[in-house]
């Protein structure tokens, strides 16, 4: 149960559904960063998941369209220079974009009336300004 990625409420994805791949990372690290495979490349098949309900299933496909290669979201981590912490950062971030896209959609806000006071106020003060502005402007003669 440690390894499974936790998404929302009972729903999580275990490991087994989970795709690694790994290769060299760029940037800083000396000699050590060309002889070993620290990139973290993570897919999981958003598509093909039995760990996912249908209707939570159906508002990430449609929510992650744009990131999906055949029903498959890939990760890629080389913030890193440890393997294990870069697979640490894939699994996270795929956690934190799961739950984001199957989050309900938001309540819809419903507009209210601006209450008579408030309109009554603001005319009030714009007509103050007004006449301020008009005094500035007179004429001395």
């Amino acid at each position: 149960m440690p390894d499974d990625i936790h998404v929302r409420g009972s729903v999580s994805i275990p490991e087994s559904e989970l795709g690694w791949r790994f290769s060299r990372s760029s940037g800083p690290g000396g000699q050590h960063v060309n002889t070993s495979a620290t990139a973290a490349e993570l897919s999981f098949d958003v598509a093909a998941s039995p760990s996912l309900p249908e209707p939570l299933k159906a508002r990430a496909l449609e929510r992650l369209s744009g990131r999906l290669v055949r029903g498959v979201l890939t990760i890629r981590a080389e913030e890193y220079r440890s393997q294990m912490r870069n697979r640490e950062a894939a699994r996270a971030r795929l956690g934190a974009l799961l739950a984001e896209a199957t989050a309900p959609p938001p309540k819809k806000r419903i507009p209210k009336k601006v209450p008579r006071g408030i309109n009554e106020r603001r005319l009030e003060n714009k007509k103050r300004r007004s006449d301020i502005k008009r005094q500035r402007s007179r004429r001395w003669d």
